[in-house]
């Protein structure tokens, strides 16, 4: 019987993926790595390095918070520890990998005792190396530059097959320790017999931010289709018969979170197989929408909902199309996806829309969507295929308010009125080659004092250290952040910084992973000199930079 893979020896891959930059480098370690696993460790392995042990899927957070470990309860088993000498090797990643499970499935009275009873087995019986990873694998900060991309392409050399068809395989299986797995025990046709499944959602098509809607009509050769945009949050619906399941953005399953809209797809979307996409959002006096906090209320409530429903009432507008009737629709044109949709949906199900050639008409939409009080409008090309996971120019985002998705990695205690809150928010962008998260800003406007004190406590949580006033976290929490204005700033490593930057909301449906990045930062401070000319203080910083 062949030998178990330790972790050990993970732990060891890990430190040799950081110690490199060289993107090649890595996707050949990873590549080895892979040939000389048993079977069973091999999805294991994948989701142990790409920092998701509990299977999560593609582009999901670190799993720390469904573990239910917070870095206190780390540092507390690490300081009970203290000096002990530790063995090494003696966990293969199979027994990781249970250990991970067992700790998600601790429950009820003594949940957390048990939680920490394994943990504390794990820890001291592991190395220093073994331990550093361990940690970063529980909080997905796993720094070493792996991202899925780097993953994807490293399955592909190591099983013979083009990146394509990985992309393609993980597109529809959402896991990618899944599709090594049968990529490297069934090859190339393993591969391409994985199709899209119902109730194995997929990742949702992303969106570029248009500037103004001469991009959006050049992009789209002159015509597109205009949807609102609506502040809610995004689904993905399953229905099979009367069988109807919902998925987040983060393809996390909220079915019982929204039973109303279970209802609804069930009397009012008129096919036996489908699978459906879009907006949930809470709405208040006269159907008007009601902030994107609120509907996030829905999300996480998972008992008393019936009164939840009353508290938080809830509307479905559906905007694509990308299964229908045993058939993936991914490879057929948005405007046809949008023709057999309205077939199917009744048209109050349907968000509001307008395909034009005249930017006119699109500004008076605009105001309109805005007069509504919703976000702005989406551009959609006529031709667009449905992309899951890529972010892209045949769709557009178009709001008023420039905003970015961002980290918290620090916080300051407040004074005054905001004394005993964490309230001062030091605002990152992710770095796509070296997964770290640079500053680029620091607010404390946008939260109520209910939301302050939520803050403050779940930021505590995730305290790595404390120096002065200023509290470091782990960076775990994304909010979107309206800003004036990216500016060139020699202070943040970064290199910009935001004018006038404010919370708009706390995104609880993004993973750090998701939040933007600083190429898009400067890709947006760059957009703002079409309209006007640089400061003699910006071209120098950015001569330097």
């Amino acid at each position: 019987m062949a030998r178990a893979t330790s972790f050990l020896q993970l732990a060891e891959l890990c430190a040799a993926l950081e110690a490199t930059t060289k993107k090649l480098k890595k996707i050949e370690l990873i590549r080895d790595f892979l040939h000389h696993l048993q079977p069973e460790e091999i999805a294991p392995a994948v989701r142990l390095i790409t920092g998701h042990p509990l299977g999560g899927k593609i582009s999901s957070p670190g799993d720390s918070r469904a573990l239910e470990v917070s870095w206190h309860t780390i540092q507390r088993v690490l300081n009970e520890q203290g000096d002990e000498l530790s063995s090494s090797g003696s966990f293969s990643i199979l027994d990781v990998q249970n250990y991970f499970n067992n700790i998600a499935a601790s429950s009820g009275r003594g949940s957390r005792q048990q939680k920490e009873k394994l943990l504390r087995e794990l820890l001291t019986s592991m190395s220093d190396v073994e331990k550093k990873y361990l940690i970063k694998i529980i909080f997905g900060e796993m720094q070493h530059g792996v991202s899925e991309g780097v993953m994807m392409q490293a399955i592909a050399k190591a099983v013979g097959v083009g990146l394509e068809q990985v992309r393609r395989a993980a597109m529809f299986m959402g896991e990618l320790g899944e599709v090594a797995k049968i990529g490297l025990q069934q090859g190339k046709e393993g591969l391409a017999k994985i199709e899209f499944q119902l109730f194995r959602p997929v990742l949702p098509m992303l969106a570029e931010l248009a500037t103004d809607f001469e991009q959006v009509f050049k992009e789209h050769g002159g015509e597109s289709a205009f949807e609102f945009k609506f502040d809610g949050a995004r689904v993905q619906i399953h229905k099979h018969g009367h069988e109807v399941r919902i998925f987040s953005r983060r393809l996390a399953e909220v079915t019982e979170s929204l039973p109303d809209v279970v209802e609804l797809v069930q009397k009012e979307v008129r096919a036996d197989e489908v699978v459906v996409e879009g907006e949930v959002i809470a709405v208040g006096d006269e159907q008007k929408p009601l902030p994107f906090q609120e509907v996030l209320r829905r999300f996480r409530r998972v008992h008393d909902v019936s009164a939840a429903m009353q508290e938080v009432p809830v509307k479905l507008y559906l905007f694509d199309l990308i299964y229908y009737q045993g058939q993936s629709m991914i490879d057929v044109p948005y405007r046809q996806r949008w023709e057999q949709l309205a077939r199917i949906c009744p048209p109050h199900l349907l968000a509001e829309r307008l395909v034009t050639k005249s930017p006119e008409e699109a500004e008076q939409f605009l105001q309109k969507a805005m007069e509504q009080g919703h976000e702005g409008l989406m551009a959609k090309a006529l031709d667009s295929l449905y992309s899951p996971g890529s972010r892209g120019k045949k769709w557009f985002k178009i709001k008023p308010a420039e905003t970015l998705d961002l980290v918290i990695v620090a916080a300051d205690w407040g004074y005054g009125r905001r004394t005993g809150w964490l309230s001062n928010y030091h605002l990152a962008a992710r770095d796509e080659k070296s997964g770290e998260f640079q500053v680029i800003g620091k607010t404390f406007k946008g939260l109520t004092d209910a939301e302050f004190t939520e803050m403050t406590q779940r930021l505590q949580q995730l305290k790595v250290k404390e120096e002065g006033s200023t509290v470091y976290v782990h960076p775990q929490v994304v909010v979107e952040v309206a800003y004036n204005e990216i500016q060139r700033s020699p202070q943040y490593k970064s290199g910009f910084a935001l004018r006038f930057a404010r919370i708009r909301a706390i995104r609880d449906d993004k993973s750090p992973e998701q939040a933007d990045t600083l190429l898009r930062v400067k890709r947006l401070y760059e957009q703002q000199f079409q309209r006007k000319a640089r400061r003699i203080q910006e071209v120098n910083l950015l001569s330097e930079g």
